[in-house]
């Protein structure tokens, strides 16, 4: 069993990252731009916000946070993310979700420019990448996709089984698995809570990437031997023997399917590092692009 570490592959990304805006800045460019929006005091948000700031500053990249309190309104914020879409300086920015129940989040992603949406929410972007153009994909699948082919994991002609359906993550990793390339290439199963008979579907799986938010989802029985396992799932379980009074799991029995498994990632240190690493380097491609066009 090989671990797909995360932590060690963003860190390689990152240090690439760095490399490209100092040379950037010998040649007398502007280095990119990341901004984020984050709407409220949602602690597990600013954590997220607050490492992404690290990291743009961790590769030359400026960085821009703006903070709004819970009580904007939609329109509030729908003139920043005018004034961001306008700004000629910035390259890229999100903005972080969730957002407040007064906001539509479907009309906060709509209002994005395209040409700066670094997480690949919008329609057009999401698309694109459907259509296997070029474009923004959304940075956990990214990760994914990176981590794959860094470990050198065959995807060609593999049964890949992905469990949950979300925008963010099933959904375009289903797609993304099944195009024409590498990694891709294979056979993909979209399963979710209403799919029938699941364990059956995931023991015949050669790949499984989970992304359902339940903890320990994943048994050692539902899967066969040298399968490919992706654990996308982060949640915190309540454990008053820790210190912290919690411990962070994923949607994978970790200690049982790693005994069967070729290739799989821990949680946490899997893709969540991932993510951050591919929003920058979405960044870096937002900055090329406006360059280019320039």
């Amino acid at each position: 069993m090989e671990l797909l570490d995360g932590k060690k592959v963003s860190n390689q990304i990152k240090e690439e990252i760095a490399v490209e805006v100092s040379k950037m800045k010998e040649r007398g460019e502007k280095v990119p731009h990341l901004a984020a929006i984050i709407v409220g005091n949602d602690g597990a948000s600013l954590t997220y916000v607050g490492s992404k700031v690290r990291s743009c500053e961790k590769v030359g990249f400026e960085s821009t946070l703006v903070k709004m309190p819970s009580t904007t309104s939609e329109l509030e914020l729908l003139k920043k993310i005018e004034e961001l879409n306008e700004n000629d300086d910035i390259d890229g920015f999100i903005v972080q979700l969730p957002l407040p129940p007064q906001i539509d989040t479907q009309k906060v992603l709509l209002a994005v420019d395209p040409d700066k949406d670094v997480d690949g929410f919008h329609p057009m972007n999401f698309g694109k990448m459907a259509l296997d153009m070029s474009t923004f994909i959304p940075a956990t699948p990214f990760g994914i996709l990176e981590l794959l082919e860094r470990y050198n994991v065959d995807t060609k002609g593999k049964h890949t089984v992905v469990i949950g359906r979300s925008h963010i993550v099933g959904r375009p990793m289903s797609i993304l698995m099944g195009r024409k390339g590498w990694p891709g290439n294979s056979t993909v199963t979209l399963t979710h809570s209403h799919t029938k008979n699941i364990n059956q579907i995931t023991s015949q799986a050669d790949i499984i990437i989970s992304a359902l938010g339940v903890p320990n989802f994943l048994k050692a029985e539902m899967v066969k031997d040298d399968v490919v396992v992706i654990d996308v799932g982060i949640t915190r379980v309540t454990d008053d023997t820790k210190e912290k009074g919690y411990y962070i799991t994923g949607d994978v029995d970790f200690e049982n399917v790693s005994k069967k498994a070729s290739f799989i990632t821990p949680v946490p240190g899997g893709v969540g590092p991932m993510t951050i690493a591919m929003l920058l380097k979405n960044t870096l491609l937002a900055r090329e692009r406006h360059r280019g066009r320039k």
